[in-house]
């Protein structure tokens, strides 16, 4: 039996999140420039899409690029925009094909110009799809994002638009990039890193965490297999007994 006979397709993650990580050392191995990994790591990706759909996930959210990152030397970031407007271009086809909706959060006016017109383009032609939500977290960073939605909601306090009695978690919901979108039920890391690196921290509250060494260019459909058999494995009490679960 293969891995993928194993999983219990009854019990999918409704909402798959990844830190695709480990681009960088992959191709300092090889003896590349980190550009060549994060080349490589769009094939991952693909595979990465594509596979979950065909499993019947209902969303795939990718950490593609974080707040912190726009640090990173100014070659990397533009070598890294040049791939995400290059990867939305060639990649179209294959979201239509596979009934697939595009969907980005993150903080979208510090993206460049030609970055955000590919983005709100692909958004676009996608938004009518219903097989699986695509997120592609950019310029993302989840302090920033319960920040802004503190500010948006203290706005509202202020002009009587709400009231303080009435915030509850449904409220902030409401007011996170990820409006739209249930609570993560698996978060998956490659490389073997064990932080959450600002992604999501209020949506992984009850989260099942998967770490693995794999580094993001090499993360296959096996990959993601283990990482599904392993949640399934997993007991999701949510703060109550066994017993009650059972």
């Amino acid at each position: 039996m293969n891995l993928k006979d194993k999983i219990n397709t009854d019990n999918l993650p409704k909402h798959l999140a990844i830190i695709m990580d480990g681009n960088g050392r992959w191709a300092k191995q090889k003896g590349f420039l980190r550009a060549f990994g994060h080349e490589n790591g769009t094939k991952s990706v693909r595979l990465t899409v594509e596979t979950s759909a065909k499993l019947g996930i209902e969303n795939l959210t990718l950490y593609a690029f974080s707040t912190e990152n726009w640090n990173r030397p100014k070659l990397e970031v533009d070598t890294l925009m040049k791939l995400l407007i290059n990867s939305l271009k060639n990649e179209l086809q294959t979201l239509v094909d596979n009934n697939i909706k595009l969907n980005t959060i993150g903080n979208f006016d510090l993206l460049p110009k030609s970055a955000q017109k590919e983005l709100l383009d692909v958004i676009e032609k996608t938004k009518n799809n219903t097989r699986m939500v695509l997120t592609l977290a950019l310029s993302y960073g989840s302090r920033e994002e319960i920040l802004n939605a503190v500010k948006i909601i203290s706005d509202k306090v202020k002009n009587n638009i709400i009231s303080i009695d009435s915030i509850d978690e449904s409220i902030i919901n409401e007011h996170l990039y990820t409006q739209n979108l249930p609570d993560v039920d698996l978060l998956i890391r490659t490389s073997g890193e064990h932080r959450i690196s600002n992604f999501l921290l209020w949506q992984i509250a009850y989260s099942e965490l998967y770490f693995t060494d794999v580094l993001w260019p090499d993360f296959k459909e096996d990959d993601l297999y283990e990482a599904i058999i392993s949640y399934q494995k997993r007991e999701r009490r949510f703060g109550k007994t066994s017993e009650q679960i059972k």
